[in-house]
This record gives C-alpha cells, structure tokens and sequence, in this order.
C-alpha cells in the first residue's frame, strides 16, 4: 500500500475517532478496534477515496454510534455490480450536487427541533425499537398467513389460536430481527436494499391493518354485536303480522328503548354487485329477498307504530 492510501486511512480514523469523542474511551476504543484493518481492506478491495465509498468520517461515526450497544463489526462500503458502475457514476456527482445539501438542510433544521444537532443522531436511537417493533410486523404477517381457522387473530401472533404458539412465534422473530438489525450495517448492496423494502412492505401492511381496525370499531352495525352471541351472523331480519305479511320501515328495540342494529344495510344482487345502502336500522333492508311470503297475502304498508321486538322474546 503506497503512502498516500496510508495517510487517507490515518486521517480517517482520526476523524472518526474525533466524531466519537463524547464516548467513554473504553467503549470508543472497542468501537475502533479493528478499523485500521478495515479500512486497509476496503482500500484494497476497490478504486475511490474512503469517503467515496463509506461517506464521510462523521457520517460512519454516526453509524457505528447506532451499533455501540452491540459491537461486532465494521460497516462495510455498498458494492455495486460492473453493470450499475456507470449508473453510479453519472447519478452521484448530481446527487451530491443537487440533493445532498438540500438533505442535509432538512436534517439539521429537523434536528433542531428534536432537540439534536441532527434528526439522524435522534434516529440512530430508536433503531432498538424499531428492530422490535419489526420481529413484532413480521409475526404477525406470518401469523395471518398460516393462520387458518377464519377467526380473528387479535393482537398476537395467534396460528389456530393458540396463545403458546403466539409468543413462541413472537419470540423468535424479534430475535431474529434484533440479530439482523446489528448485521444490517455490514450487509452488501442487495442484501441491504432487500432489507429496506421488507421493512417498507411490512410499515404498508401494519398501516393497512391499522385503518382496517379503525374501521371496524367506528363502524356502528358490528361494533355492538358480541362475536359469541346466536346473532352476530345475522344480516337481515324480516317481520310479519299475524295474517303472515310482510311489515316494511319496521325497527327494532330492547327492553329499555334502545335501538338494535343487527346486519349490514347492504343490498346485492346474485351477481354481487351493489343494490343500493337503506336506512341503518330500518328493516328489511332487502325486501325483495324475504324468506317466504304467505300464499295470496298482499304486502302490508309501512306500520303507524313501530314494534317493538327483542331477542329474548324468541322464546315466548
């Protein structure tokens, strides 16, 4: 190695050492253990300066800071295939150009209000936690694909139910996130990428079941109805006289006047295309699907008095 390289790698290392100066020296000193070595390596295993290809010495401190907790390593420099070269080369220079300090603007100004002196420092924080809240993400997208009993899974991880498996199967992919969090760093260019797009597909998808869940609580027709009771299948109720015809605009009600909302104010043809939307609580919703009508009883018009109808008067 010619003395140029020598001096880059010596001057790096103190810079990186100098960004890293608020630790305790037996943690910074662990920290910078082996990163002569590393770099030697890096510097041999390709062409461009050290900050070309592993940022600035403040930015890989930054880095490294993130991974204190869990010394194991060195970040490793992104390497691209032969075919993407030219790609890098003529992106770079503009990015650095054009968006870099713009980024860099909007972290410091973002910092400022986190009370840090950059929004990354206060990032590289929560990393633990996002590591958790990741192994968390991932159980439970498994969960929901293995699980198949139609019932819902609730906030573990449950597949068939069961509550041992639940934090069996939780357990293990936080562990497992935890372990690959503390060797993103040191991930290759793929690998990485690979890594950042699950995580963004698994932020979609606990999004998505985060609306999904607030939907369904706000929605009045199923918040009241209790999964365990003999009506929580019902999806429209049809009421007849006594001569066996059909009441229209009918409504139902408990013994102390409250309004029962049972089904879903839906109506589809056999095709299962939406009819219409009727009124929330006035029944039937679907007339024309009644489940049997009395042999020459002409429908009847909407009741002047609105009955009074309870399920526990099923039994009298």
């Amino acid at each position: 190695m010619n003395s140029t390289a020598q001096d880059e790698i010596i001057a790096y290392v103190f810079a990186v050492r100098a960004a890293l100066g608020d630790l305790p020296e037996a943690q910074r000193d662990e920290l910078l253990e082996d990163l002569t070595e590393h770099l030697t390596e890096v510097m041999a295993d390709g062409e461009g300066s050290l900050i070309d290809r592993l940022g600035s010495p403040e930015a890989y401190a930054a880095e490294l800071r993130g991974t204190a907790p869990f010394v194991g390593g060195f970040p490793d420099p992104p390497r691209s295939a032969n075919p993407f070269a030219e790609l890098r080369e003529q992106f770079v220079p503009q990015l650095r150009e054009h968006v870099y300090p713009l980024l860099r603007v909007v972290d410091e100004r973002l910092g400022k209000l986190l009370g840090y002196p950059r929004a990354r420092d206060f990032f590289v924080l929560l990393r633990p936690a996002w590591w958790v809240v990741r192994g968390y993400l991932a159980a439970m997208v498994v969960a929901v694909m293995l699980d198949g009993t139609g019932q819902p899974i609730g906030l573990l991880p449950r597949i068939g139910g069961s509550d041992v498996v639940a934090l069996l199967l939780l357990g293990a992919a936080v562990l497992g996130s935890i372990w690959l969090g503390r060797r993103s760093l040191r991930l290759r260019w793929w690998p990485r990428l690979a890594l950042y797009l699950g995580s963004f597909v698994l932020v979609m998808v606990a999004l998505t079941g985060f609306v999904e869940a607030d939907s369904s609580t706000r929605d009045s027709y199923y918040s009241d109805v209790n999964y365990d009771n003999p009506y929580s299948g019902v999806e429209d109720v049809f009421v007849y006289d006594e001569q066996g015809r059909l009441i229209d605009n009918a409504r139902l009600f408990d013994q102390n006047g409250e309004p029962i909302h049972l089904g879903s104010a839906y109506c589809y043809d056999e095709y299962g295309n939406l009819l219409e939307e009727s009124d929330a609580g006035v029944y039937p919703y679907c007339p024309e699907k009644a489940p049997f009508r009395m042999p020459g009883a002409a429908p009847k018009a909407s009741a002047s008095v609105e009955p009074t109808t309870t399920p526990s008067a099923k039994g009298r």
